[in-house]
């Protein structure tokens, strides 16, 4: 395997750094029972029983360049489409198994059409492929304890990687999921990851196989890596990954914004998930959510983009980022014309609020720094972002000594009473 430098990993990784904020779609068999993408699993369908949905799964709503456009609408630079969930059903021509969107009845390679509308609307494409597979008949676990079981299952896990490499032009983000039934011997992962890199450069490659690679992905929740570590938190817009409908309980924008500032003030991505329906249609509920965020940020997406790991600890009105010599405050808890920042060192050069370009007064002591001639009211939803200009990188100061002082130079994404009693 070729040695990469740092220089070059870099340069590899600059593009998805700077993005910050991408589109997951979770999207197979399982959106016609509509209970979620676990429902062959936690229901104990049979085989052939679960087979059957294909015969019923023809999209004809489906229209990638339409999710491509609200993904680019809602501020979105890429997208990763689950070409292959834990049911084993291929959305591509996979030439290993019938049990495909061409072979059965939609007769159309999904994946293709995804690619093609994600490159038409200069999104970047990301290819999420389970490791693990409930139809395969090796992919049950014997495998663990047999040999040939095993090989025989590896083998059609490369092959079908190497297809998903191949015909499709540049894939740039590869994202496995459950490394089960092996370990990261047992799927050859660095001989896998070899392969897709040897056949795509460029290609930026998740943990999911049991190796490191290139950046770590807490689900569920935000949790910076460690220092130096690139990381993505991977979160769905309910409380499902796949399409169920009685599953109403949305993040509206403000958590959606919040949990965008979070991921950038750890210097990570935030990977926000959709169910499209059977038919291939993002729910309305979705959409309305995602188009607020995205005109947010077509006001406010300096403060989010590209931003670096925040040296400066926490605030109780909101949170605050860093890019350069800059520092956001994305504010929620609107405090009125007066603002005081304390424990941030370097000198301001200008203050302004960001939506608008409005200067703000400001004046700074050793210890503080205070704003002033600001609007009573938040004058805009869910977050106002003021852009402090510092001479430096904005870091955290001396103050008040405290039990948590630490803290503020760990973990960027808690706060000190997280878990404990204020």
């Amino acid at each position: 395997m070729k040695t990469e430098s740092k220089e070059q990993r870099d340069q590899r990784m600059a593009w998805w750094r700077d993005a910050t904020f991408g589109m997951f779609i979770h999207w197979g068999l399982y959106s016609i029972p509509g209970r979620g993408e676990w429902v062959m699993n936690r229901e104990n369908i049979p085989v052939e029983e679960y087979e059957k949905l294909a015969l019923q799964f023809n999209p004809r709503h489906y229209d990638p360049r339409a999710w491509a456009r609200l993904a680019r609408e809602a501020g979105m630079k890429y997208m990763v489409l689950t070409t292959k969930h834990h049911e084993g059903f291929c959305l591509w021509d996979s030439k290993l198994t019938d049990f495909t969107a061409v072979k059965t009845a939609a007769r159309r390679d999904l994946v293709k059409e995804f690619v093609d509308a994600c490159r038409a609307e200069g999104l970047k494409v990301g290819f999420y492929f389970s490791l693990m597979d409930w139809h395969h008949p090796d992919g049950d676990g014997r495998g663990a304890e047999d040999a040939a079981v095993r090989d025989r299952f590896v083998a059609f896990v490369h092959s079908q990687v190497r297809e998903l490499m191949t015909n499709y032009g540049k894939v740039d983000i590869l994202w496995y999921d459950v490394p089960w039934p092996c370990d990261a011997a047992g799927w050859r992962s660095a001989e896998l990851n070899a392969m897709a890199r040897d056949l795509q450069p460029h290609l930026i490659i998740n943990n999911r196989s049991g190796t490191p690679e290139d950046f770590g992905t807490p689900e569920g929740h935000v949790t910076a890596e460690a220092a130096g570590r690139d990381w993505e938190a991977c979160m769905t817009l309910n409380d499902n990954w796949g399409y169920y409908p009685a599953d109403t309980n949305w993040k509206n924008a403000h958590e959606v914004v919040k949990l965008l500032g979070e991921c950038a003030r750890g210097g990570g991505n935030l990977l926000l998930n959709v169910g499209p329906d059977p038919e291939g249609r993002i729910p309305e509920e979705s959409q309305v959510i995602l188009r607020e965020v995205g005109g947010w940020l077509r006001r406010n997406g300096e403060a989010i983009y590209g931003s670096q790991r925040a040296r400066v600890g926490w605030v109780n009105f909101g949170l605050m980022t860093v890019k350069g010599t800059t520092l956001y405050l994305l504010i929620d808890k609107w405090l009125g014309p007066e603002l005081t920042l304390g424990r941030i060192t370097g000198k301001v050069r200008g203050v302004r609020l960001l939506a608008t370009g409005q200067a703000v007064s400001v004046r700074q002591d050793d210890a503080r720094i205070f704003l002033s001639g600001m609007p009573e009211r938040l004058p805009e939803k869910p977050f106002s972002v003021v852009a402090i200009e510092f001479e430096d990188e904005p870091r955290h100061g001396s103050g008040p000594s405290c039990i948590w002082l630490t803290w503020e130079w760990g973990d960027p994404l808690k706060s000190p009473t997280d878990g404990k009693d204020a």
